[in-house]
């Protein structure tokens, strides 16, 4: 299996061990995904991104193919699997722009490289096209409308827009009734809420916008 990955993506083999361990995500699944036809995906999405870009498309391909390594043995260690992956691939001396672009998929460390950030939006636009989870159309309009539904329920949210394929809440609240500490707050008090009431894969990012205009006219 891992061979045949390698070969899709036009990458020379990695060590035997981490061949073996690649060739382990054929059997698991993240939310209906194959995760190693997802992370093939994501090898070509970063390959054909960074080639735009200018940047080195093998170690974009490399890196995308590898970040969710850790998923491979995430059952048997404890740790996110995005960590996980990262220390698997200083065990088999990777480059740092793949090692950080593995830790950071998922904002667990911060990206060093345009690589790494390449990756991770490779990662969402293969995990979130419509499809690719086992999702219906119906069901992922479902979720975007039930996000702003619970977002709109807050004191002081004026409007609130679901982007991002759903990965993240753009919340608007009015200047006059909620505060930049509330705000903070609000943030906080919609995520758990979002947490408590939906299932959805990955992570999803709450905005709390607060804007205060001032305007005069030159006369």
């Amino acid at each position: 299996a891992a061979e045949e990955a390698i070969d899709e993506v036009n990458l020379s083999p990695f060590q035997p061990e981490l061949m073996k361990i690649l060739g382990k995500l054929k059997y698991r699944t993240s939310y209906g995904q194959n995760v190693l036809k997802h992370s093939v995906e994501v090898a070509w999405l970063s390959g054909l991104m960074a080639a735009e870009l200018g940047l080195n498309g093998e170690i974009a391909k490399r890196a995308g193919l590898l970040h969710d390594i850790g998923k491979a043995i995430d059952r048997n260690v404890t740790g996110t699997h995005a960590l996980i992956g990262v220390e698997l691939a200083k065990k088999f001396k990777e480059n740092e722009i793949v090692v950080n672009a593995i830790g950071s998929h998922h904002e667990e460390i911060e990206s060093i490289h345009p690589i790494s950030v390449i990756v991770a939006a490779a990662d969402q636009i293969s995990g979130s096209r419509r499809g690719a989870r086992g999702d219906t159309l119906e069901s992922y309009i479902q979720r975007l409308e039930k996000l702003e539904e619970i977002a709109n329920n807050f004191e002081g949210v004026s409007k609130t827009y679901a982007i991002q394929a759903g990965r993240e809440v753009r919340v608007i609240v009015e200047n006059e009734v909620v505060n930049d500490v509330e705000a903070d707050n609000l943030a906080d008090e919609i995520a758990t809420k979002i947490q408590t009431e939906l299932n959805y894969p990955g992570q999803i990012k709450v905005v709390v916008v607060r804007e205060h205009r001032s305007i005069s006219y030159a006369k």
